[in-house]
């Protein structure tokens, strides 16, 4: 297996303004792990200015198209001309609220790697679908349908969100986080082949300070996509030290 660089990415998702970015000043950095943070995207030019050395910039979603009559979008290249480097595409909440499905997030995607940026492509099973025993199968097929071609360690990573902890009340286990890994990383071997092997899987299940340092212990995690706890400094700099 190649060494492996941790992505610690936050996700602000519909929150901040530009009183918000004083949070960015206090965070702790550390070369041996990428950081980075997607906001909201009126203030990706104004973080990508004021980021400090070591700190990634990205968008939370894209048009897959470069351009166009596409109201309220924006494009993977209007992401790069702001200071982007990354892009979040078939985020649960996109999949869910949206109906976005496999086929568009893999044109995303594509559109991400084409404008020369860096696509965070999200997978991830509801509580009906674990509960049914087709966890592997959903995963399975969302990696199938969402991955864009010409993916390679450099230009994708892969997040999975297990949905159905979300607001369930119930936590995976690091056994269950451990086997979707595992799984995912077969997965991506079976489409790309040994260029697998240096592709981030991030988890994506409430990374907290607190459990930060047992879920990056876990071999094929490479790292994590950050809800709330990026918001504030004090705790994605625990999640930082922690990766």
């Amino acid at each position: 297996m190649p060494e492996i660089t941790p992505l610690v990415a936050g996700n602000w998702k519909m929150n901040g303004t530009r009183a918000s970015l004083t949070e960015i000043d206090a965070l702790e950095l550390d070369t041996e792990v990428e950081v980075l943070i997607c906001p909201p995207s009126t203030l990706i030019s104004d973080m990508a200015d004021r980021a400090p050395d070591g700190l990634d910039v990205g968008a939370q979603d894209c048009h897959a198209a470069g351009s166009g009559a596409h109201t309220g979008d924006i494009s993977a290249a209007m992401v790069a001309d702001l200071g982007g480097t990354f892009v979040i595409v078939g985020h649960s909440e996109r999949r869910t609220d949206h109906g976005e499905t496999d086929a568009l997030i893999k044109a995303k995607a594509e559109a991400v790697l084409a404008a020369g940026l860096i696509a965070i492509v999200c997978v991830g099973e509801t509580e009906a679908e674990r509960d049914a025993g087709t966890a592997e199968e959903v995963v399975g097929t969302q990696i199938a349908g969402s991955l864009p071609a010409g993916a390679t360690a450099e230009n994708t990573v892969i997040a999975y969100e297990p949905v159905w902890a979300i607001g369930t009340g119930r936590t995976p286990t690091l056994d269950d986080i451990a086997q979707m890994h595992d799984f995912m990383r077969a997965e991506l071997t079976g489409h790309i082949g040994a260029a697998a092997d240096g592709v981030r899987l991030l988890y994506g299940g409430s990374v907290k300070p607190a459990n930060a340092k047992d879920i990056f212990g876990i071999g094929n995690v490479n790292g994590g996509l950050v809800g709330g706890a990026s918001l504030k400094a004090a705790d994605f700099n625990a999640i930082i030290a922690a990766a």
